[in-house]
């Protein structure tokens, strides 16, 4: 069992260095993938992560769906600034096929979305050809502390491989081990450009070294995200994925 409670683990609890760290991680991994040139960029993150913000910033245009895959009850638009457009919809339907240059499913998206094959399906649907996604799922890591830490093994729920895990606020998480998180992607009829651990500096690590110089952050992001292994899957409580939709 890992000594950080569940709530902490999702990132909404009080870790702030371990927190603050995890997230200028993220922005480094978003700012190396994307499109070098002006593109429009599908954001199924539900609106709560920082990446429209960031990805406008870098000249980027953004459809950022809100509540991806949740009921409502009529699409709407809403234009929120020159390059950010929100959307709130239950599915893609109001995309053209082929209509997006890149997609990018953060917060943890498709482990929430418990059937995330139609999802990705869908989107596949909508991403040019060349076009790339980017997603971030709950491990296999995160899944067994949860459940170590309420006693909950009875309350496994599989279905074949499917791993899902009850959280202490009554909701589901869908955990991922790396080789199903590329059967995923391939299945969607993406190829796999790599699947890593999102981090794997542990919190005490990331305390330690900051407590000693807060100016090690940026050091302590390049070396997270140059070291590690590619499909290690033993480590880290989300993993991270890009794909390409073939040409």
């Amino acid at each position: 069992m890992l000594p950080i409670p569940a709530n902490e683990l999702n990132g909404t609890g009080n870790l702030g260095p371990y927190w603050t760290f995890y997230h200028a991680v993220v922005a480094e991994q978003l700012r190396r993938w994307l499109p070098e040139k002006p593109s429009l960029l599908l954001d199924l993150s539900g609106g709560r992560g920082r990446w429209p913000a960031q990805a406008a910033r870098a000249g980027h245009r953004v459809v950022e769906v809100l509540d991806f895959r949740r009921p409502a009850a009529e699409p709407w638009l809403r234009e929120a600034s020159d390059h950010i457009h929100k959307v709130r919809s239950d599915d893609l339907a109001f995309l053209a096929d082929e209509s997006v240059d890149a997609v990018v499913a953060e917060e943890r998206a498709l482990s929430v979305e418990i059937m995330a094959e139609s999802a990705l399906a869908d989107v596949t649907r909508v991403l040019k050809p060349g076009g790339r996604v980017l997603v971030c799922v709950d491990s296999l890591v995160l899944g067994m502390a949860i459940l170590a830490e309420q006693n909950y093994w009875a309350h496994l729920c599989q279905t074949g491989e499917v791993m899902l895990v009850p959280w202490p606020d009554g909701s589901i998480t869908r955990c991922f081990s790396a080789a199903q998180l590329r059967d995923l992607l391939t299945g969607a009829g993406l190829e796999v450009e790599w699947v890593r651990p999102r981090t794997v500096l542990s919190p005490s690590t990331v305390d330690h070294v900051l407590g000693s110089d807060q100016r090690s952050l940026s050091w302590l992001v390049r070396t997270e995200l140059d070291a590690h292994p590619d499909d290690d899957d033993t480590v880290g409580i989300h993993l991270v994925a890009s794909g390409r939709k073939p040409l």
